[in-house]
């Protein structure tokens, strides 16, 4: 029996290893980052939130004119087999469509290419480590790059397109940093890899509505927030006003609600995780154990 405890893949109808996955060296995907993804998690057997995540690749294939043969039923079903196969109780799973490649040599125009579709899963994911986040963790401002601005990449189509992101992180890493979050050219705070970013004043928690992803994990933290008795407020968020917030988290797919304790040198909370991301961060893990949420492996 093939073990795909480490990881599995769905390409072209076949469940593999993910260690055997694998595009050619043309496609389009590979070669012009021209790739829309979503990625939803697998908690305990079940994947949360499933008709939201794929409803929201489903807009990306359509903005981006993917055609990849399959619809909601094919793609849910794939997944379902995927990991089941993979035997993962807890599983961090991505969709992907490429662009593939251009059968017609030297053509540049993307209509001549065939798109196709595969998915993979690995264990789940924490892209801060629970340890981490408990503690609240430090996040650098990138002073060399910024965002990709939304009208030449649109940011709520999830895709490959990492060059800003990776520039941020070196600068991050460098600095003995966890992570970074990029501005926008008028000094707005955007995202990070992987994550939105809010901001806590009070009873209000901001977060920004443009240049960003609108993340599933994004909108559960807006959902939990009115169950908290809290205040929501999606607007631009200026750099200078959240060195001004009591609290400072991020959200991801990878982790839930990530308390941050240090943004470049300026401290929140105390220099540890804040009282509101904390309750939220456990409110999270609880929202993703409730049944209404739950699509089950089956």
């Amino acid at each position: 029996m093939t073990d795909l405890s480490k990881g599995a893949a769905w390409m072209g109808g076949q469940i593999i290893p993910i260690d055997q996955a694998a595009i050619p060296v043309t496609d389009w995907g590979l070669t012009h980052s021209d790739i829309a993804y979503d990625v939803v998690p697998v908690w305990q057997g079940a994947f949360f939130r499933l008709d939201d995540y794929v409803t929201r690749f489903i807009t990306s294939l359509t903005a981006t004119r993917y055609d990849i043969g399959m619809d909601r039923c094919d793609i849910c079903s794939a997944l379902n087999a995927m990991v089941k196969a993979s035997g993962l109780s807890d599983a961090y799973v991505a969709m992907v469509a490429a662009r593939g490649r251009n059968p017609v040599a030297g053509s540049r125009d993307p209509r001549d290419c065939a798109n196709h579709f595969y998915a993979w899963c690995v264990p789940y994911v924490h892209i801060v480590t629970p340890e981490t986040a408990a503690k609240g963790t430090s996040v650098w401002i990138a002073k060399s790059v910024r965002r990709i601005p939304a009208d030449s990449v649109n940011p709520r189509v999830k895709n490959y397109h990492w060059g800003d992101f990776t520039s941020g992180l070196f600068e991050a890493k460098d600095n003995g940093f966890e992570t970074t979050i990029l501005l926008d050219h008028a000094d707005n705070v955007t995202e990070g890899p992987g994550f939105n970013v809010f901001g806590v004043f009070g009873d209000t928690v901001v977060t920004s509505d443009h240049g960003v992803l609108h993340g599933i994990t994004r909108a559960t933290v807006l959902e939990m927030c009115a169950e908290a008795g809290l205040k929501t407020q999606t607007r631009p968020l200026p750099l200078e006003e959240l060195w001004r917030a009591d609290e400072v988290f991020l959200s991801s797919s990878g982790g839930g609600v990530i308390p941050v304790a240090r943004v470049d040198q300026h401290h929140f909370s105390n220099g540890a995780a804040g009282p509101v991301a904390t309750d939220l961060r456990q409110r999270y893990f609880d929202w993703i154990s409730q049944e209404k949420y739950r699509t089950p492996i089956t």
